[in-house]
């Protein structure tokens, strides 16, 4: 029994680190479990996939989660799908953006239109979410994926650890680290109970990658604080039409006092929008109100244009949930470890920030690849010695110096896009005469040019140096 003043919050982490057996169905050894099938998650078993490491991904839902309805892929988010082998298919069913048009919501005049240069690689494009999942699950083997698996109950026999998920499967895990890799990914706090991790980093050896989501519970344990509320919420909706719409294939943005929206087409007849804005009191009591809350985004449009407006008036009220906006402190990551022993994280667990440059997908893509990668290679390189205590040990030091190469490429990278995207979007978001003027007359244009920048990041390609 676990003392309960440990860890407040009730969740378990299962380690294994050896091959894992599934009583049922999954009979085959794996060499990595996934805890959590969303965009870093399904890179991450799809990367490995490509390198001939097979992995398990646990899903605590029934079915994939669209959470967020589209995201915009940049350059560096193209690179990370060919990289895993899936670029084209989506490519071909999203269109390709041409630059960005910006409308004051305060006079309905255009203050900018700027456009993108010539497209490389995948160029600029709105991808639904649910398409992006969908193309990553396919690509992986037949039963890779494993839904409506959350955990229920821990038992230990002998040397075995019995891992009971709720719909009746058993997980058995074998404490023999000699080709084994527990990456915990992403998972509902409120799904799991919590095991007693430092105990079992001091017995046993094992390796734990967190990329949770911003309520990372891997994260606090490294000593990372909960992500900082930016004070601004946002609501995203998808509109699906019969035919087909009138809009531009660029980026329509709509800048207001204290508030923004867009408009980007994903395909001929589908549109996403967004609303950010600061809320008050009376908005978080909203939150179970999803009728009054569009409501009131519809009253904070302004003189956004009348096609715009339609949009978001036709689009289906259950999409009007509001999100926090949150992010994770630059000093934080600049002081704070990424890594320690064999503990990491990744994807919303180690860099939640603001939508503001459109990068927070494009970042778990770099993530999954650059750490399917850097696992491999700790993997597939035969350790000198070729059996007993001596080989495990050395394969143990390599993981981790996997790790740790993993977190030199990601933390400084990740501390550029919090920071950027977190000014950004208090510049595009703020009151007031002079931050009108800036944000009309200087931030628009300077703005693709600063969107371009950060999506000429390459993730590199899959293939690890053994």
């Amino acid at each position: 029994m676990l003392p309960s003043s440990i860890f407040p919050t009730t969740v378990v982490f299962s380690f294994a680190f050896a091959p894992i057996e599934l009583e049922e169905d999954m009979e085959n050894v794996v060499d990595v479990l996934i805890v959590g099938a969303g965009i870093s998650g399904l890179t991450t078993a799809l990367g490995l996939h490509r390198l001939g490491i097979r992995s398990l991904v646990l899903e605590s839902s029934d079915d994939l989660r669209v959470t967020g309805y589209a995201l915009s892929l940049w350059t560096n988010g193209w690179k990370a799908l060919d990289a895993v082998g899936i670029g084209d298919s989506l490519r071909q069913n999203h269109d390709q953006l041409d630059g960005i048009i910006t409308t004051s919501m305060i006079s309905g005049d255009k203050t900018s239109e700027l456009l993108f240069p010539a497209p490389e690689e995948g160029g600029v494009r709105c991808v639904r979410r649910k398409f992006l999942l969908e193309c990553l699950a396919k690509a992986l083997p037949s039963g890779t994926i494993k839904f409506s698996s959350k955990v229920v109950a821990i038992e230990e026999s002998g040397l075995l650890k019995l891992v009971h998920l709720v719909d009746g499967t058993s997980i058995k895990t074998k404490v023999n680290c000699a080709s084994s890799l527990l990456l915990f990914l992403r998972y509902d706090l409120s799904s799991v109970l919590i095991w007693f991790i430092s105990i079992l980093l001091d017995l046993i050896e094992k390796v734990l990658i967190g990329c949770d989501g911003v309520k990372s519970v891997v994260a606090k344990w490294l000593g990372f604080k909960a992500p900082a509320f930016t004070g601004r919420c946002a609501v995203r909706g998808c509109l699906q039409l019969d035919s087909n719409h009138y809009f531009e294939r660029k980026m329509s943005q709509y800048a207001g006092e204290g508030v923004r929206a867009g408009i980007i087409p994903c395909d001929d007849k589908t549109l996403y929008w967004f609303f950010t804005w600061t809320p008050s009191a009376e908005v978080k009591e909203m939150k179970r109100n999803p009728v009054k809350l569009k409501q009131l985004v519809l009253s904070m449009l302004g003189e956004i244009p009348e096609a715009a407006r339609v949009v978001i008036e036709e689009t289906d009220v259950s999409c009007f949930q509001p999100a926090a906006l949150q992010y994770r402190s630059p000093w934080e990551l600049m002081l704070g470890n990424i890594v320690k022993g064999n503990v990491c994280v990744a994807g919303d667990a180690l860099h939640p920030m603001t939508p503001d440059l459109g990068q927070g997908g494009c970042a778990a893509l770099e993530d999954g690849v650059i750490l399917a990668r850097c696992v491999a290679e700790a993997l597939l390189k035969k350790p000198s010695s070729q059996v007993g205590e001596k080989a495990e040990r050395e394969q143990q030091k390599q993981v981790e110096m996997g790790l740790k190469k993993y977190a030199a490429e990601r933390k400084w990278r990740s501390i550029e896009l919090i920071s950027t995207a977190y000014m950004v979007g208090r510049m595009q978001q703020s009151s007031g005469v002079f931050a009108k003027f800036i944000r009309d007359k200087i931030l628009s244009k300077f703005l693709v040019g600063l969107l371009l920048r950060n999506a000429k990041f390459d993730c590199g390609k899959l293939t690890p140096s053994l």
